[in-house]
């Protein structure tokens, strides 16, 4: 394409504001702006055909004089953002769909291919970027940024997303019978009311009008420290699996990751949030090792296959010696076991047939009634199952080797570990 043919063509359309008739030809000599591109085209054009200079003194038809307002639009969005704490932003427009309309016919009229130069809306949000970037002191991000500035600009108007900020670590649980989770009643589906004999409604019986069977949760115990620090508004707490409610999470403990919606502030002292979350738990559950953390840590909280390390207080039906004990453990040390579905998941789980892998069994008695077991195994390895061999449905089992009717009286978790990498990965983590 002659430039200076297509940029003669262009200008013939007046009124064509310097920016609009730049865009134009953008695939060409970068470091320009349209702006400046546009101008020096147009004044390459007045010398060639040896004219006088004439810049253009009305609005120009195409962008209805738009281009002339990054700096209002730029101010727009720091104002928005003024309370709000980010390092990364990124600016997304949405034009007029005049504008793209008058764009169209520019490159009809002036007989340009369809897709030469580049986009109204892409030049306003890169030109509005860099100025956003200038008056906040912060960096573009096209990815993954803290924040979101959308430019409507047939309202005149901003709208600012603030995506939400992520922290990692992980937590123990101190005492039984608290789940992970809120865990609403089952009776009246959370609303913690049901229908009156006489009409009307009055609280659940169930759970005395709470909503939930549990009064507290290891979620109700950690999130509202990290909530108050990032002034959000929400924060959801994502975990790596979960212990069973009457269970203990000790040992190195589970991890876990907090989600805060709308976050003003993403960069809260870790050191004092730990301490803060653990004072607040008041000895029922603690964190460590807390981090921030990026988005993509959710996903592998959730998803990254881990492995489980449990001890069992088991009691048996009849008296077992320590070699009768010593023998079992020693088939089932790495042994592959396979486990329909429990009898006391059965109602929330799919009824099927897991294969799972115990890696490594130690244990003792402590009488011939009662021992202690140490079980290191594959995700998702149902433990008390594993002892008590659940009516057959595992299959080999603690209690089906033995000869003997054996029972998990207490479950405790000491470690939840990564299968091939640790969960704090540094590519997951911002600090």
């Amino acid at each position: 394409m002659d430039v200076l043919s297509a940029a003669r063509r262009v200008i013939a359309e007046d009124p064509v504001c310097d920016a609009c008739l730049g865009r134009q030809f953008a695939d060409r000599s970068f470091g320009l702006t349209n702006d400046e591109r546009g101008r020096s085209l147009r004044v390459t054009v007045a010398l060639a055909d040896d004219e006088d200079f004439e810049a253009p003194d009305e609005e120009c038809w195409v962008c209805e004089g738009l281009t002339d307002e990054y700096d209002d639009y730029a101010e727009q969005v720091a104002e928005a953002l003024s309370d709000v704490g980010f390092e990364t932003y990124q600016v997304g427009t949405r034009a007029p769909p005049l504008v793209e309309e008058n764009e169209r016919l520019l490159r009809e009229l002036a007989e340009l291919p369809e897709d030469t130069g580049e986009l109204f809306k892409s030049e306003f949000n890169r030109e509005v970027g860099k100025r956003v970037g200038r008056l906040t002191d912060t960096e573009v991000d096209f990815k993954r940024p803290d924040v979101l500035a959308l430019l409507n600009l047939e309202r005149g108007d901003v709208d600012v997303q603030v995506n939400p900020a992520f922290v990692f670590g992980r937590y123990r649980k101190l005492e039984r019978d608290i789940p992970q989770t809120k865990w609403p009643c089952r009776e009246c589906g959370g609303s913690g009311k049901q229908l009156a004999e006489g009409g009307g409604e009055e609280p659940c019986d169930y759970c005395g009008g709470s909503g939930f069977l549990y009064d507290e949760s290891v979620e109700q115990l950690t999130t509202p420290p990290v909530l108050d620090a990032m002034e959000g508004t929400e924060a959801i707490f994502h975990g790596a699996g979960r212990e069973d409610v009457d269970a203990l999470m000790l040992g190195t403990g589970r991890p876990f990751a907090i989600e805060v919606k709308k976050p003003r502030r993403r960069n809260p002292d870790t050191d004092e949030l730990e301490r803060e979350i653990n004072e607040f738990a008041d000895g029922k559950a603690e964190v460590e090792g807390l981090r921030l953390a990026t988005h993509d840590m959710v996903e592998r909280v959730k998803e990254l296959d881990a492995s489980k390390t449990y001890r069992a207080q088991v009691e048996f039906d009849d008296p077992v010696t320590e070699s009768a004990l010593a023998e079992t453990m020693a088939e089932l040390d790495g042994a592959t076991v396979e486990q329909f579905t429990p009898n006391r998941v059965d109602h929330r789980r799919a009824s099927l047939t897991r294969v799972r892998e115990v890696y490594d069994i130690d244990g003792h008695l402590d009488d011939e009634r009662h021992g202690e077991v140490e079980i290191h195994g594959q995700g998702g390895l149902y433990i008390k199952e594993l002892v008590s061999g659940d009516e057959g449905r595992t299959e080999p089992s603690l209690a089906g080797l033995l000869g003997v009717g054996a029972n998990v009286t207490a479950l405790d978790v000491v470690a939840v570990e990564g299968e091939d990498e640790p969960f704090d990965h540094d590519d997951f983590l911002l600090e």
